[in-house]
């Protein structure tokens, strides 16, 4: 694991910020459920899209996937094929940020409309995190596997498939879409997925995600790690 000094900013303005983006995501997700004025949605645009848009954003992703390739170069794996890491897809595997610069998103500023992020989807042109693009292709050359799970809805498997090979992400050992029938929280989603991975034999030695439901509640690995997101949260 990384010295502390490694994940934190140096320099009071960016102490100031990092504070900034996470209180900002805490206080506009609660505040998102009622209809009173959020003071929040005037500054959000400025300083995450800073945030996202800028080195820093990418030095983190950076630094996460550094920790996670350290961990994985230590690992005795079993040498049965049984061993597997879990990727989330969106702001983990994918960066949806193209779509969450645009001026009628705002960088989740304004209110999630699923019509809108669905088209966007459907283009099938989100870029990979290329940090998280590097600790894929280190795990595949170690001998780990790729399960890929998302709470992101089959319907959409064809587009995303081929986006993921267009970002560089040839193979895997399962590609996990939720179903029409599949009803539940995130978290509660994905803890039984996983569950059904292990159930099948597998190990799972490692999970990244963005949000705290990837990789939180059954099965979450034996280690996880996670990539900043102040654009939005899951539950």
């Amino acid at each position: 694991m990384p010295a502390l000094h490694k994940l934190v900013t140096h320099s009071p303005q960016q102490m100031g910020l990092a504070i900034f983006l996470i209180l900002a995501t805490l206080i506009s997700t609660s505040l998102a459920k009622s209809d009173a004025f959020n003071p929040i949605h005037l500054l959000r645009p400025r300083y995450v899209g800073t945030y996202m848009l800028g080195k820093r954003s990418r030095h983190d992703c950076e630094v996460v996937a550094d920790a996670a390739i350290e961990y994985a170069k230590s690992l005795k794996l079993g040498g049965d094929g049984k061993d597997v890491w879990v990727f989330d897809i969106d702001e983990t595997t994918l960066s949806n940020l193209p779509y969450y610069a645009r001026s009628d998103v705002q960088f989740g500023a304004l209110p999630y409309n699923g019509t809108k992020f669905n088209e966007w989807v459907t283009e099938g042109k989100a870029p990979p995190v290329p940090a998280v693009r590097r600790l894929y292709k280190t795990l595949l050359s170690l001998g780990i596997k790729a399960v890929f799970l998302t709470g992101g809805s089959d319907a959409f498997r064809r587009i995303r498939t081929a986006n993921l090979y267009a970002a560089g992400y040839h193979s895997w050992l399962k590609l996990i879409f939720k179903g029409e029938a599949e009803e539940g929280a995130a978290l509660v989603y994905k803890s039984k997925k996983r569950r059904e991975v292990v159930d099948e034999g597998y190990r799972i030695v490692g999970n990244i995600g963005d949000q705290w439901s990837d990789l939180l509640g059954a099965d979450a690995g034996n280690r996880t790690f996670k990539v900043p997101d102040p654009m939005y949260y899951i539950g």
